[in-house]
């Protein structure tokens, strides 16, 4: 496994995206236990597409118009419902002191979903992934495995990171009615937001 390999995961897992905003809220919403959950169900969404890159599945969505239109669309509706729910503090971003084990259920099919309703996930590995296998290499699906698990890996680990430091100001937070109120209206801004640039993302 090469470091370009490495220092390039970083930088696009690094990358404010909807796993790592989802995350962020998770903490601050809901404390370091559910932004544990959600940096493990975001790690979770992103196998389906990395199965669909290494099984050439990801190619359908490429060269589908339909396919990518319909997978998009799904993608950014769930992400207005996202905003919607967080902006009436309702469903897994509502503030809560304690985190019941419903709300752990919650939190995982959440970030689960958040990734899989990506298209553009699919895309990226089916891109992304070979040009870190050798060329002329006989057998790469081991070596598109453990490039696969060793991205999923530092996924998680940035994501908890982000998680568990928004969750050790929570308490600063929840604290101040009106920060609480902003950034309630943030996060939704920012759903909206990413919503909006998958809409008008091509294949």
């Amino acid at each position: 496994m090469s470091p370009e390999f490495l220092i390039t995961s970083l930088i696009v897992i690094a990358s404010p995206g909807t796993g790592a905003l989802y995350t962020l809220a998770a903490g601050l919403s809901r404390g370091a236990k559910a932004s544990v959950v959600a940096a493990f169900a975001c790690t979770i969404g992103i196998v389906p597409h990395m199965a669909a890159a290494i099984l050439g599945l990801a190619a359908l969505l490429h060269t589908s118009a339909v396919a990518f239109q319909a997978f998009k669309y799904l993608g950014v509706a769930y992400l207005l419902y996202m905003a919607w729910m967080t902006l009436r503090e309702h469903g897994p971003l509502k503030i809560e002191r304690e985190l019941r084990e419903q709300s752990v259920l919650d939190v995982t099919i959440t970030g689960v979903l958040i990734n899989i309703l990506n298209p553009k996930l699919s895309i990226f590995f089916l891109a992304f992934l070979p040009q870190f296998i050798p060329a002329g290499e006989t057998e790469p699906l081991p070596q598109m495995l453990t490039l696969s698990a060793a991205f999923m890996a530092l996924t998680f680990v940035v994501f908890a990171i982000y998680g568990l430091f928004a969750a050790s100001v929570r308490d600063h937070i929840i604290a101040r009615p009106r920060v609480l109120t902003w950034m309630r209206r943030g996060f939704a801004a920012a759903f909206v937001a990413l919503g909006a640039k998958l809409a008008t993302a091509e294949r």
